[in-house]
């Protein structure tokens, strides 16, 4: 389907999976799409992994051959080339402002990985890259204050965790989805929906804590844990999570049965046929 225009777009992200986006949401116009310096107005105090001040400007028309690599350029300029009227890259300058810290590990990252491997790494992405883009796509961040629903998660144990532990779930393990091309497809969600999950430690006072302090607790673990290179190496690092079992993300995951369709909710290996 077709992306859909800004009156229904917006309405859509009532939903849950958009929450860690409410604050950054409130500082733009509503009842239209917002410009880029009405986004760089937003993200005001924000800065790059280079420590440059962000900002939200029009794509550059040069040749691709003059181009320098895009997240090189964010850490040099702190330039974000931003298409108008673009969701993905609407949700991109939302996930900034949301997430300043981990936006700004990731692109430091990125830049030190692309200093360092030159003409060859600009060319082709090698693995830690290839997992820091696709956690930037894709990702969830996943606050968990019980290492045994961890375990059911890295299990692939999804109806285990999604509908026997509901309650426990519920109190214990919150999920923030990060991704950019996540959140667009989420405006259409789609069986099999699967997102790249990054789990961080929290002790159980944080889930009483305002959503906005949650967000800002989570987005500096989740910079930390991107800090080390060992939990980037590949995009194996990052677990599936079928995001559509989460409860409250889809309509239809309020019954039992929803969790045995096993083509969505694939088990891991070694794990019995149901």
């Amino acid at each position: 389907m077709s992306a859909p225009g800004w009156p229904e777009g917006r309405a859509r992200l009532a939903a849950p999976i958009f929450a860690p986006l409410a604050s950054a949401l409130a500082r733009l116009p509503a009842g239209r799409w917002p410009t880029a310096e009405e986004l760089s107005a937003a993200a005001e105090g924000i800065a790059t992994g280079g420590g440059r001040p962000l900002r939200f400007v029009a794509p550059a028309r040069i040749r691709s051959r003059e181009r320098i690599p895009y997240e090189l350029k964010i850490a040099r300029t702190g330039e974000v080339e931003t298409r108008p009227e673009s969701w993905h890259d609407l949700f991109n300058a939302l996930a900034w402002i949301a997430f300043p810290r981990t936006k700004a590990r990731l692109n430091a990252e990125h830049a030190a990985i692309l200093a360092r491997g030159g003409e060859r790494e600009a060319r082709r992405r090698g693995p830690e890259r290839d997992a820091l883009t696709l956690f930037d796509e894709s990702g969830v961040l996943v606050a968990c204050a019980s290492p045994e629903l961890a375990r059911l998660a890295a299990g692939h144990e999804w109806k285990a965790l999604f509908w026997t532990r509901r309650a426990e779930l519920a109190a214990r393990m919150e999920f923030l989805a990060f991704g950019h091309a996540l959140h667009e497809q989420a405006l259409d969600p789609f069986p099999g929906l699967v997102a790249r999950a990054v789990f961080v430690a929290v002790d159980e006072g944080h889930f009483a804590l305002p959503r906005a302090a949650r967000v800002d607790r989570v987005d500096a673990l989740a910079a930390a844990h991107f800090a080390s290179r060992a939990n980037f190496a590949s995009p194996r690092a990052m677990p599936p999570l079928p995001i559509l079992g989460i409860p409250g993300w889809h309509p239809d995951n309020a019954r039992e049965a929803y969790y045995d369709d096993a083509s969505h909710f694939r088990p891991g290996r070694g794990a019995p046929d149901a």
